[in-house]
């Protein structure tokens, strides 16, 4: 498969560029210059089907020309090594759990599967592979577990000073070895920026073999689609339409389901729900896109102003915004709601929400008004309550139990180097 840039102002290339640049040579974000389309054999049998058997059949669709056929059963087995179980509330919505991975958060199934990719494409290489990500919590943590150990790569990770949960960040600064943990002084949004400038820079890609592992890079999104798959196989049979609402940030996740969509998978609509950050669901409603500084919020890993995938869900939609709104609904919602959402769904389902899975709950909920229909309505559950356990606890009153991985990063130091809010000081770390 052949992938090109958003911007249209570079040539095609193969998936291994596309995953080892992470960023296209005009800036632009890498999409399948054909989106590949499902049988409706595969739909036929998608009821029966295991979360890695899924992950099999549509991974090759994307991987098969550079990957042979057993690496990529390889790559999905060993990425996809933990369960995604369709969760019903009381009301009839459903959670899709997507936090039984290594780091509790729906970001394991993308740094897994893109590190176990990138470790195959540079098996044989001579120079080391540089990984960088911007992190507004959870990226840091699924690339950094993901990525740990891995040959021949090194991982910087850029993360906001003070903007992420304790937890998160235990997760990323505690492994050491092949990791490095940079605190910059900025918002996530600034993060970011770092990040693409280095991707983008001439003279550094002539010293440094660099890539990126957020979500800019095509190699996360792919494997996002396998759970929208694997959360329609776990619906019963129903008339009714299916509705998924995505909490969104860098509205990765939510590009992965529309792709899915695009490949034949049904679904009647897509809820974008963010927090105060509500740049998409604004545009979705007045056609203007206005980028702002990104504002804290309860629910940090979506603290995101400028979100980079925004450019491909256009691309996907060929710029029209009549299109776009006739799959992606918007909402955003306070910390106020976010805390009162956490609190009601304790007390009616006896069921605890992490605040990023609560704004997805008041998203459906806020569709469902508005449209005034029925719906077979699948919340992705993004994070396990634990990572974020101060904020649960204090809005539900209930004390949230630690899985042991996580306990066990809590124990240990953390190690992390300074870093102002200056591309050069990111230069020179890189070179160093």
């Amino acid at each position: 498969m052949r992938f090109r840039s958003t911007n249209h102002q570079c040539p095609e290339v193969s998936l291994r560029e596309a995953v080892l640049r992470g960023l296209a040579a005009d800036g632009g974000l890498y999409m399948p210059a054909v989106m590949p389309e499902l049988p409706a054999e595969f739909f036929a049998r998608l009821g029966g089907m295991t979360l890695p058997q899924i992950g099999f059949e549509v991974g090759k669709l994307f991987l098969g020309e550079d990957v042979p056929e057993d690496i990529i059963h390889t790559i999905v087995a060993k990425a996809l090594n933990f369960p995604a179980p369709l969760v019903t509330l009381s009301g009839g919505f459903h959670v899709l759990e997507l936090f039984h991975g290594p780091t509790l958060a729906f970001k394991d199934f993308g740094a897994r599967f893109m590190a176990r990719l990138m470790g195959y494409f540079v098996r044989d290489a001579e120079k080391e592979l540089t990984v960088l990500a911007a992190t507004s919590g959870d990226t840091g943590s699924a690339v950094a577990h993901g990525f740990f150990g891995v040959p021949g790569i090194r991982v910087v990770i850029l993360y906001p000073s003070g903007r992420v949960s304790k937890a998160q960040e235990k997760q990323f600064t505690t492994l050491g070895g092949n990791i490095a943990a940079l605190e910059v002084a900025g918002s996530f949004d600034d993060c970011q920026r770092l990040a693409k400038k280095a991707l983008t820079d001439a003279d550094l890609a002539g010293s440094l073999s660099l890539t990126s592992a957020n979500s800019i890079n095509i190699a996360r999104l792919i494997p996002q689609m396998f759970y929208y798959f694997g959360a329609c196989a776990q619906l019963k049979e129903s008339a009714s339409p299916v509705v998924l609402s995505v909490p969104s940030g860098n509205f990765g996740n939510l590009t992965a389901g529309v792709m899915a969509k695009c490949m034949g998978l049904r679904v009647a609509q897509f809820i974008a729900a963010t927090n105060a950050n509500d740049v998409v669901p604004q545009y979705l409603k007045d056609g203007e896109f206005r980028p702002q500084p990104s504002r804290r919020t309860i629910s940090n890993a979506m603290d995101v102003g400028n979100p980079s995938n925004f450019a491909r869900m256009t691309d996907l939609y060929e710029d029209n915004l009549t299109a776009l709104r006739a799959d992606v609904w918007g909402a955003g919602f306070s910390d106020a709601e976010t805390e009162h959402a956490m609190r009601v769904t304790k007390e009616q389902s006896a069921y605890l929400l992490d605040p990023h899975t609560a704004v997805g709950l008041l998203g459906l909920r806020a569709f469902q008004r508005e449209r005034n229909t029925s719906c077979q309505g699948i919340i992705l559950g993004t994070a396990h309550p634990a990572k974020f356990a101060e904020v649960v606890e204090r809005a539900t009153g209930a004390r949230v139990p630690v899985p042991e991985p996580l306990a066990e990063c809590l124990s240990r130091p953390g190690q992390s180097v300074p870093l102002a809010n200056r591309y050069a000081d990111l230069r020179e770390f890189l070179l160093a």
